[in-house]
């Protein structure tokens, strides 16, 4: 199976068509008469209202409308990480990445609650709320995103956030990092501190680094980014540094881990960090990302393995610990799938066509997924990354020849048109979670 650039993005275009195969035959399935339906035959429970549990919950009330979903997010308002990079470096804002659940209650008939999970009982299928009232369900997805490994660095620990922002969960330090920037002198120097594999977003950071250059190439040109990375290589390595070195000559420095770039020990009063090669850094502005895990919910309830992740079934996204319980995005072990917003919109395809399909008494077909990354190195250079894999009940199998990465030493046109299709890309993604997809 080949793909070419244009037949992904028409896949990648169409998120609520393209990211899983086989979901419209399950919905057609699904709601073909049956003398076992009745009204709220069954309850879905969705904890997280992100990429994966928005897309989770309006997939199952489409495919059946018998099937009663409840979707349990704190936030009234969900801002995506996808493209707040763009709002760090000045040319969006917040609101322009920030979506409510309005359709999916509307249009869709999810019920949503605001409230945090206090904890789950798998064995009584029931979910208590930070309030005490407890959610029963028959069904469960979890899709809550990621954790931080604060104590993986010494003097690192959550408490600094507000000051040393890590900007991983979209919002209020979103808007905190750039302030940071618009107050640093020209001249200064921001330090991005980058973790070890696997985290969200692999190509994250570097766009991130992209963006703010490109804002201190405009405002700042004085001044310097150095990337301090755990890691000897990152997602899209050549696209970035030939795009940095086209864009913002000698402005972005990244260190390896060998290197010196792995970072052991922070100072948050200082803004200092100190390497593994001992060399102290301070900054002007200092964007500590930490290490990750599952999020805390999934690791208190038992769902993930020894590493912090949680296991699950390729075809299902069931949890190998739990019955009944599906875990998807960011917490999830997904094979070759990164850990991205197009990867958890997919993946909640796959587990809505697997709930259905139980509830309902069918059978389940393989199927194939798609991801994408795009990527911006300035508003008008866009870079990308794919892939194409097949599930089975032998696991995720990456689907060779397909997918790829945008090709090196494109000429301008190209990287503009990328930057045009990552921003199509974004508005039918998030039209497809949470809008009239």
């Amino acid at each position: 199976m080949r793909i070419s650039r244009r037949d992904l993005l028409k896949l990648t275009g169409l998120a609520g068509a393209g990211s899983l195969i086989g979901l419209d035959k399950a919905m057609a399935m699904s709601s073909m008469p049956s003398e076992s339906q009745v009204k709220g035959k069954a309850h879905v429970v969705v904890v997280g209202g992100g990429f994966g549990g928005a897309t989770v919950a309006k997939y199952i009330r489409r495919a059946d409308k018998d099937i009663a979903v409840t979707l349990i997010e704190p936030n009234e308002k969900f801002v995506t990480c996808p493209f707040s990079n763009t709002v760090i470096g000045g040319f969006k804002k917040l609101e322009e990445i920030t979506f409510d659940y309005s359709i999916l209650k509307g249009k869709y008939g999810v019920n949503v609650i605001h409230k945090y999970v206090a904890e789950i009982d798998t064995a009584a299928k029931k979910v208590k709320l930070d309030d005490g009232k407890v959610v029963s369900y028959d069904k469960l997805v979890l899709s809550p995103g990621i954790s931080f490994n604060f104590g993986a660095v010494e003097g690192a620990s959550p408490d600094m956030v507000n000051d040393i922002p890590h900007a991983w969960k979209a919002g209020e330090q979103t808007v905190i990092l750039r302030k940071q920037l618009e107050a640093m002198p020209d001249g200064g120097v921001v330090v991005m501190v980058a973790p070890p594999n696997p985290f969200r977003c692999p190509p994250g950071p570097y766009e991130r680094a992209s963006l703010i250059a490109w804002y201190l190439k405009n405002n700042k040109p004085k001044s310097k980014i150095i990337i301090l990375d755990a890691k000897n290589e990152f997602a899209k390595q050549k696209l970035f540094m030939e795009g940095w070195n086209k864009l913002y000559p000698g402005m972005i420095e990244w260190v390896q881990a060998d290197l010196g770039g792995k970072v052991v020990k922070i100072d948050p009063k200082t803004k200092t960090v100190e390497t593994s090669s001992g060399e102290k850094i301070k900054a002007n502005v200092l964007n500590f990302i930490p290490h990750q895990k599952a999020a805390d919910l999934v690791l208190k309830s038992g769902l993930a393995d020894d590493k912090g992740w949680a296991p699950v079934v390729a075809k299902t996204f069931e949890s190998t610990k739990a019955k009944d319980v599906y875990v998807i995005g960011d917490s999830c072990i997904a094979g070759p799938l990164p850990k991205s917003g197009y990867s958890a919109n997919s993946e909640a395809k796959v587990a809505a066509n697997a709930i259905v399909a139980s509830i309902n008494g069918q059978k389940i077909d393989d199927i194939t997924m798609v991801n994408t990354c795009y990527s911006l190195v300035s508003p008008e250079y866009g870079i990308s990354v794919a892939h194409v894999v097949r599930v089975s009940d032998k696991g995720f199998d990456a689907v060779k020849g397909s997918g790829g990465v945008s090709p090196a030493g494109e000429d301008e046109g190209i990287r503009v048109k990328e930057a045009v299709y990552a921003q199509v890309w974004y508005d039918n993604i998030v039209a497809d979670t949470w809008g009239k997809g």
